[in-house]
């Protein structure tokens, strides 16, 4: 109540210095040049109580603090602020019956396995190895120790390797249709009060996968700032944004398709044409690019192996255990999920689509084979020349 007497009284202020006159506009048309035109008079019109108009009301001017709100409205920023019509999916999906360790190695020693623990930690009877590589993650039934060394072992034998968890990050189910954008915080930030450096900071910060609404968006001193809430703008670097297609894609006419935006590293379900389903990934960065374009899903594994290499000498070995939940869909490239990710919302991979276990698992339920998958930059930086991807490996 204090706030709208405060209002009020500024109205009342304000409304005593504000008339409109009458005007003559000189009109240069059908060859009559002083042929005046008279324009509606606001004056004598009291202004609106503080409040939203969203359509225009005939008894008095929506100005001042009216007008500022009713912006908001259409933005779909109103007070009291309304919750996004989301939750996480069942924490179930998070639940994995597969335990990893990673082979923490110097860059010319081999791995491998031996027979038992005593023998592994004299490094003596090899039963097989591994390639030397940067990337090397096993799944493991049985964790050891040896003077505060860790050991795993499994079906090939013992080995050192340390045990290592993986992301419960989970994406967002829409129960409704969102009435504006929304997204994530992908590293700590503090929001400015406006959309500029140079504005005063909000004594708030906010931490990574912070879910927030996005009310509105300028582009101002070479970069896009998103407004979160009232005298809140966010700079590009720390948010990804998701904005619902009101439309599918060309050439999708069942209404449903699962759609990567590379740019926002995003994605996002769509069933009936309504938007069902929004989490963060990680997809190919440069010379490893996802590449854009439509294609169907061609295959479903619960668990798959990946290994392989890009560079000459295979200096970049990589050997990724178990990976669950992983759907082909264009060559070697896959949606699966990425137990090794520690965060998501940022290119990480070698073509893949990473993703949480949590999100990968319920995606892997959602999908059939034939689904489409719609991957695309809005930026334009990506390539597109399907010459550009070479076929074979990715992860």
């Amino acid at each position: 109540m204090r706030i709208q007497f405060q209002w009020l009284i500024a109205a009342t202020l304000f409304i005593r210095l504000f008339f409109i006159s009458v005007t003559t506009v000189y009109s240069q048309d059908a060859g009559e040049p002083n042929d005046p035109q008279y324009e509606e008079t606001f004056e004598g019109m009291p202004i609106c109580a503080p409040g939203v108009y969203l359509i225009p009301p005939v008894d008095c001017l929506p100005m001042g603090p009216s007008q500022t709100l009713t912006d908001w409205a259409r933005n779909g920023l109103t007070l009291p602020l309304k919750p996004l019509p989301a939750s996480h999916p069942d924490a179930s999906y998070l639940e994995l019956d597969q335990n990893y360790a990673q082979l923490n190695l110097l860059p010319s020693v081999q791995a491998s396995y031996y027979p038992n623990i005593e023998s592994a930690v004299q490094g003596w009877g090899a039963l097989s190895t591994l390639p030397i590589g940067e990337t090397l993650y096993i799944a493991y039934e049985n964790e050891l120790n040896y003077e505060g060394n860790s050991y795993v072992q499994n079906e090939r034998g013992v080995i050192r390797a340390s045990p290592t968890g993986y992301s419960f990050f989970q994406g967002l189910l829409l129960n409704r249709p969102p009435e504006n954008d929304f997204g994530w915080i992908v590293d700590l930030a503090n929001p400015r009060r406006e959309p500029s450096y140079n504005a005063s900071i909000v004594n708030e910060q906010l931490i990574p996968k912070t879910v927030i609404q996005v009310y509105d968006q300028v582009e101002a001193e070479g970069t896009t700032w998103y407004m979160i809430g009232i005298a809140k703008w966010v700079e590009r670097r720390y948010i990804r944004v998701v904005s619902p297609r009101l439309s599918p894609p060309e050439g999708i006419e069942n209404g449903r398709w699962i759609e990567v935006n590379l740019y926002e590293q995003t994605l996002t379900v769509y069933e009936d044409s309504r938007l069902k389903f929004a989490t963060l990934i990680g997809s190919g960065y440069d010379p490893y690019y996802t590449q854009p374009g439509l294609f169907p899903i061609r295959e479903k594994l619960e668990l798959e192996t990946m290994t392989g290499a890009f560079e000459t000498g295979k200096a970049d070995y990589y050997f990724l255990e178990n990976v669950p939940w992983t759907i082909y869909y264009d060559g070697p490239r896959a949606l699966h999920g990425a137990y090794w990710r520690a965060k998501f919302g940022y290119e990480l991979s070698h073509g893949c689509v990473n993703m949480s276990v949590g999100d990968a698992h319920w995606l892997y339920d959602w999908a059939v084979v034939g689904d489409w998958v719609y991957v695309w930059d809005p930026s334009g930086k990506t390539p597109t020349d399907p010459a550009f991807y070479q076929e074979g490996l990715a992860f």
